[in-house]
């Protein structure tokens, strides 16, 4: 009686595995990172005030002249960093 049972159940379980179960097609939604370019527009560097001065000018034109220039400097910065920004 215990061959027949275990004869049975052999006979059961390799019927199940004939069957080949395919799994239960579903859409899956994955986020992936994509890299767009940056469009802004080309920040243009100023010309410098103290580009033109000479050994022979006065100390007081070359003071003027490299004050003028750290202004200019801060404003120029000021637009690189907006342009680096709005590409955030």
């Amino acid at each position: 009686m215990k061959r027949m049972v275990l004869a049975g159940i052999v006979v059961a379980l390799a019927g199940c595995a004939g069957q080949a179960i395919e799994p239960e097609p579903r859409i899956v939604r994955v986020e992936v990172p994509v890299v767009v370019p940056c469009r802004t527009d080309e920040v243009a560097v100023p010309p410098w005030a103290a580009e033109g001065l000479r050994k022979t000018d006065s100390l007081e034109l070359k003071v003027r002249a490299l004050l003028a220039e750290r202004r200019q400097a801060r404003g120029y910065i000021r637009e690189l960093v907006a342009a680096n920004e709005a590409c955030r």
